[in-house]
């Protein structure tokens, strides 16, 4: 067994043409249980998804063994060619659509998933009520959300097949929330004019008024003011006040 990758609270690593990812003990068995499930549900559509092979304990911690993609992800292709990222968000937002146009009944819903951290973030009982407000008004959907659709979560293997992995934030609800919520992920990592060129061409290949998107913007800042990284606090606090209240 190699280990070949290392992030917070989670190391990867290699077991022949298998994947074990393993937690330690800041993740619940709950949410490692969860995440399994997730991905099962999901390898049901017709998107390319790893398949999970087994739920275990490695070194007395809990893992997950999925299916070893060979490839490169779509963050790696775009640094080393940065002379084709018009290309690549293409093909970026293509896949995102296929995506949302899935449909997996079994797993939760995007709304009430936010509305729970909605109501457990620090802000003011008036900013939370307008909050929860907005996110009632949203349009009721049933598509595929990844939870946390990035190039890093795309794996291109050699004859160009896409699979998306990490799908432990999956819901079923609002696409252009989940777009809202690629949106910000950009702009949290510095990637201010890749934001921008990824929200224009999501809104145009889906016939979506940018306004449209930005309302959602305040409830997906919220929501990921949740986690209590300081370093993104301030940055957050904007976006979540940035909007003329009705």
């Amino acid at each position: 067994m190699e280990l070949i990758y290392e992030s917070a609270g989670k190391k990867f690593y290699r077991d022949g043409d298998k994947l074990i990812k393993s937690f330690d003990e800041s993740y619940s068995k709950a949410n490692i249980l969860n995440e399994a499930l997730n991905q099962a549900r999901v390898e049901e559509t017709a998107l390319n998804i790893p398949k999970v092979l087994a739920v275990t304990v490695v070194d007395g911690r809990w893992a997950i063994v999925r299916e070893l993609i060979e490839g490169e992800t779509l963050e790696a292709l775009m640094l080393k060619h940065p002379e084709k990222e018009d290309e690549y968000l293409n093909f970026f937002v293509d896949l995102q659509i296929r995506m949302s146009k899935e449909r997996v009944p079994l797993l939760g819903h995007l709304r009430d998933k936010m509305h729970m951290k909605i109501s457990s973030s620090a802000y003011p009982a008036t900013v939370r009520y307008d909050l929860h407000t907005r996110l009632n008004g949203l349009p009721r959907h049933n598509k595929l959300c990844h939870g946390d659709f990035q190039p890093s979560n795309i794996i291109i293997t050699k004859d160009g097949t896409p699979y998306i992995v990490d799908w432990s934030h999956a819901t079923q609800g609002n696409g252009s929330a989940d777009a809202a919520r690629t949106y910000l992920i950009f702009k949290l990592q510095g990637k201010d004019a890749l934001a921008e060129k990824y929200l224009n061409l999501f809104c145009a290949k889906t016939d979506t008024a940018i306004q449209y998107v930005q309302r959602i913007l305040p409830i997906v800042a919220a929501s990921q003011s949740v986690k209590g990284k300081p370093e993104e606090k301030e940055f957050l606090d904007k976006w979540v006040n940035v909007c003329d209240w009705q």
